[in-house]
């Protein structure tokens, strides 16, 4: 009935999941570089509180921007994955499910977008079809 319906679902799921992250997580994170404040993040994963922020921008700026237009989207779900792993599970591991819901959801969408790739409506679809 719906030929494309699937491959319309990704798309829909790669450009909201992908510019939410943006706009709403990776942002303000990637601001704080810029902030003349000292930059103060967490460090869940005990590597530091600077290369704890430059990974979730990397994950949370670059990777979804990736996501989004669908180039490399495998690989960019990757780290994404593991920051919202981070974040409900060690981050939010003793808060009550409210606070990690959030970060939940991101990450069965992204984990659903590594098993289903990015549809034919992605730069990697375009870059397949060339090929």
């Amino acid at each position: 009935m719906f030929k494309n319906a699937f491959d319309v679902g990704l798309l829909l799921l790669r450009l909201a999941f992908g510019s939410m992250m943006i706009y709403g997580h990776g942002w303000g994170k990637l601001m704080r570089f810029f902030a003349d404040d000292p930059i103060k993040f967490s460090d869940p994963i005990g590597v530091g509180v600077l290369p704890s922020l430059v990974l979730a921008v990397f994950a949370e700026v670059v990777c979804s921007f990736l996501v989004s237009i669908g180039w490399l989207t495998r690989w960019a779900v990757i780290p994404l994955a593991i920051t919202m792993f981070v974040a409900s599970f060690i981050s939010h591991g003793g808060d009550p499910f409210s606070r990690m819901e959030k970060p939940l959801m991101y990450l069965v969408v992204f984990i659903a977008i590594f098993l289903l790739g990015p549809g034919k409506y992605s730069v990697d679809g375009l870059l397949k079809k060339k090929a």
